[in-house]
């Protein structure tokens, strides 16, 4: 099995942290599926979308998000408040030919009205040998690609949500 990839990225909300908590906490799985569904322009879908463009080619796949935890840490002491979600993803159909993700989504409040959001974690490339090559060349790319667009969409589907009060 070949080793993990690395990937990290932030973005903000324009929100401030209480009710970005808040809508994490209540509904992380359905915001999950809601951010996806929507940036696919497929929001009666069953299965959520992730779509990329490499070079002119978009590439795309239906995946299931997993939502594995949720910790928070009220904060205090100096600490800020942060909560963070245990999320992950595989491909719907053919999982073995796509990596699967397996990272942690953070929030914490900026200012009063502005909280980041951070995505850090790993995946595998698949298929082995094969695969490490193929991410060498071009995998790692869309891999962190996916998740930057991943996070612009859960950053939009958050602020949608909270201007229509859901």
């Amino acid at each position: 099995m070949s080793e993990p990839r690395r990937l990290r990225c932030y973005q903000y909300v324009n929100r401030p942290y209480a009710p970005v908590r808040d809508l994490l906490r209540r509904e992380p799985l359905e915001l999950l599926k809601r951010a996806t569904t929507s940036a696919a322009g497929r929001a009666g879908a069953l299965a959520a979308s992730l779509h990329v463009e490499i070079g002119g080619i978009e590439v795309g796949v239906d995946v299931r998000p997993h939502l594995h935890g949720i910790r928070e840490s009220p904060g205090g002491d100096g600490q800020q408040p942060v909560i963070r979600l245990e999320i992950g993803w595989e491909a719907s159909r053919t999982p073995a030919l796509f990596p699967s993700m397996h990272l942690e989504l953070s929030a914490w409040p900026l200012s009063s009205t502005e909280t980041q959001l951070e995505i850090a974690g790993e995946y595998r490339p698949p298929l082995g040998p094969v695969g490490k090559s193929i991410d060498a060349a071009v995998g790692h790319r869309i891999a962190e690609a996916s998740v930057h667009h991943f996070l612009d969409d859960i950053v939009a589907q958050i602020g949608r949500d909270l201007r229509e009060g859901t």
